[in-house]
């Protein structure tokens, strides 16, 4: 039986046993583990990894336009990160890369928005995906806010993985990615090949077991 937000259960199907009145201007969304995920008080009760990797493999970086047959998602980007992080800091302890992983973990809900996008929404974006990305934190034993140390290196990371992105896939120069991102460290050179989402999914799935220390 499906679980509904706060990790109460709702009725089986997907709306059977709903009141209408529940159901008009719902903030919520049904994933495929069960999970009905309120959008506006999100609990980590209601969050699970397979559901973070599946919608991360599904969402693409760039708004979809880069090169290669398929597009660079946001759970391969997310891999690259932590990857980047552990190079930037040698001995980055497992659960800082564990958030490194999770760093746009909230995209699985509301998909990957361009910055200048952003920017022009006139909303408290900001506010709303913090919400959700304290609720993913605390599902799996990560502080609701990270040290500011560990935000950066995180942020350092990031930009190099979008200078790599930019560059080999989404038609930047390097003189342009340098502007936009910052120049790239020599030694954080990477060749970037998109996976299928299901490849994308899994390598994920699996990355965050080794950093939980599931079997």
């Amino acid at each position: 039986m499906p679980f509904s937000p706060g990790g109460r259960r709702w009725p089986e199907g997907p709306d059977e046993g709903v009141p209408i009145s529940d159901m008009t201007g719902r903030a919520w969304q049904r994933m495929l583990s069960g999970r009905r995920l309120d959008l506006l008080d999100p609990s980590p009760l209601d969050v699970e990894i397979e559901d973070i990797a599946h919608g991360l493999s599904r969402v693409a970086r760039w708004n979809g336009q880069t090169a290669r047959p398929w597009p660079f998602s946001v759970a391969q980007h997310c891999l690259l990160v932590e990857d980047l992080a552990g190079r930037l800091k040698e001995g980055f302890e497992t659960p800082w890369r564990r958030a490194a992983l999770l760093h746009d973990a909230p995209e699985y809900v509301i998909g990957d928005m361009i910055s200048p996008f952003k920017a022009a929404l006139g909303i408290d974006y900001a506010a709303f995906e913090s919400r959700l990305e304290a609720a993913i934190h605390l599902r799996f034993s990560l502080p609701a806010k990270l040290p500011p140390a560990v935000k950066r290196l995180i942020k350092r990371a990031d930009r190099a993985a979008a200078h790599l992105e930019a560059t080999q896939l989404a038609g930047f120069t390097a003189g342009e990615a340098n502007r936009f991102f910052g120049r790239l460290r020599a030694d954080l050179a990477h060749a970037l090949e998109p996976l299928s989402p299901d490849q994308a999914k899994q390598a994920f799935i699996e990355r965050f077991q080794e950093l939980a220390g599931d079997p």
